[in-house]
Formats: C-alpha cells, sequence, structure tokens
C-alpha cells in the first residue's frame, strides 16, 4: 500500500539516537552508527522522531510499504521490554563520568593509574553535537592510536578535556561536518589535536581546520604530533 512513513537522511545522522529512544514503536535501531528504519511495519507514520533529531535527518515520505502492525508492535514491547534499551545501543547514551579524587595506590611498587576520562561517547561520529558535557569544555580531538603510542596519554592529554576519537583513514566520511556543529552549538574554551606522524593523521587536523573555519569561530587550538615510538615530536 501507498502510505506516509519516514525517512532517514544516513548523510546527515549523527549517530546520536535520540530518534530510536523517541520512536515508541520500536521501528528505528543503530546500526553501525547510525539510525535505520528496520521495521517498515512498526512505523506508524506520526513522526514523533522528527522534533527529537538534532541533525535535521528524519522527513516523511509517501511510497509503497506495509501496513502498520499495531498488534505486532506490542507483542514486541511486551516481549522486549525489560532487554532492549531506549537508545538501541548502550554504547551511544550520552553521559558525564564523575571522577573523585584520584588517590595513587601502589600495588608491587607499580602506581595505579585511574582512568581520567569524563564523558561518554568518544567517538566523534557518534558523539552528539549538544551534549551537556560541551559547555565550557577543553577539548581533546585525537587520533585513536595516540592512547596506544603515548603512555601517559590519560594524565597529559584526557586530563580536564572532553576527548574526541577517530581513525580518518578507517572510518567512512569526513569529520569536519561533525565538529563545526559541536562548534556551532558549543562555547568551546580550547582544541587540543593529538596525531601520529603518519601522513594519514594529516586528515584529522585538517577536519578540524574546516571545523573551525565553517564555524566562523576564534578558538585557541594546537596540533601535537605523536611518533610511533610514543615521543612527542617539535
Amino acid at each position: 500500500m501507498i502510505r506516509k512513513i519516514i525517512k532517514i537522511d544516513e548523510e546527515k545522522c549523527n549517530g546520536c539516537g535520540a530518534c530510536a529512544a523517541a520512536c515508541h514503536e520500536g521501528a528505528i535501531e543503530m546500526i553501525g552508527g547510525k539510525a535505520k528504519l528496520t521495521r517498515e511495519d512498526y512505523c506508524d507514520g506520526l513522526g514523533d522522531c522528527l522534533p527529537a533529531c538534532p541533525a535535521d535527518a528524519i522527513s516523511f515520505e509517501e511510497r509503497e510499504a506495509p501496513a502498520y502492525d499495531a498488534a505486532a508492535v506490542q507483542r514486541a514491547k511486551q516481549k522486549g521490554k525489560e532487554d532492549v534499551l531506549p537508545c538501541g545501543c548502550p554504547g551511544m547514551q550520552s553521559k558525564a563520568i564523575a571522577r573523585g579524587h584520584c588517590e595513587a595506590t601502589r600495588k608491587a611498587g607499580a602506581e595505579k593509574i585511574e582512568s581520567r576520562l569524563s564523558q561518554w561517547p568518544v567517538q566523534i561520529k557518534l558523539v552528539p553535537v549538544n551534549a551537556p558535557y560541551f559547555a565550557g569544555a577543553d577539548l581533546l580531538i585525537a587520533a585513536d592510536c595516540t592512547a596506544y603510542a603515548y603512555g601517559d596519554f590519560h594524565r597529559d592529554f584526557i586530563k580536564n578535556r572532553i576527548t574526541l576519537i577517530g581513525c580518518p583513514k578507517l572510518d567512512e566520511g569526513d569529520y569536519a561536518e561533525k565538529l563545526a556543529g559541536i562548534l556551532l552549538k558549543n562555547e568551546i574554551k580550547s582544541i587540543t589535536v593529538a596525531r601520529m606522524e603518519v601522513p594519514c593523521c594529516g586528515g584529522i587536523e585538517n577536519a578540524v581546520k574546516r571545523a573551525l573555519a565553517a564555524s566562523g569561530k576564534v578558538i585557541p587550538w594546537q596540533v601535537i604530533t605523536i611518533s610511533a615510538d610514543g615521543k612527542i615530536l617539535e
């Protein structure tokens, strides 16, 4: 039958999961960091998900689609009531992480190093642009290999910063638009870019440059380059 149903623009989708949470029928799921209409027969065509989307990635269209199956929706709700998280994926639930006073403890002569991460998620493509922890934040935008190469990454880089990570060589798409959205919607105090010395890591630095230009804001920023053997290069 021809009926009104939602359409999700995956290019615009920022992976925040807000639409999946707003869809009371469970028609939308988060797959590969993107919202997808996985059950057309669960979509009632009323569009509760539209105002929830911060990226304007959802619209209506009229096309051939299965009829809305209210009975199937109710059965699915009953069956998965205790197991299904409203956001579709626990890894995409935005939250601040409270860190108490870090007391050094020693075991077998070694100091215990505690995490300095103060928010979740950390992947550039998953973090919502309007997350509350961005307010007045000092940003760390890091290539994901940097934390493995540099031993004191938590203490020297993550501490007191909001952390975003990515790999411009392996991730699909470009970070610039997402980063520009974060800069436009929030008062960011500073940006630190941590990248590896390899040429492909220049993609994350260039994305930050273009995001700054697109935002029209003047924000202090710096680039720190790390070698494969864990040294900071001048």
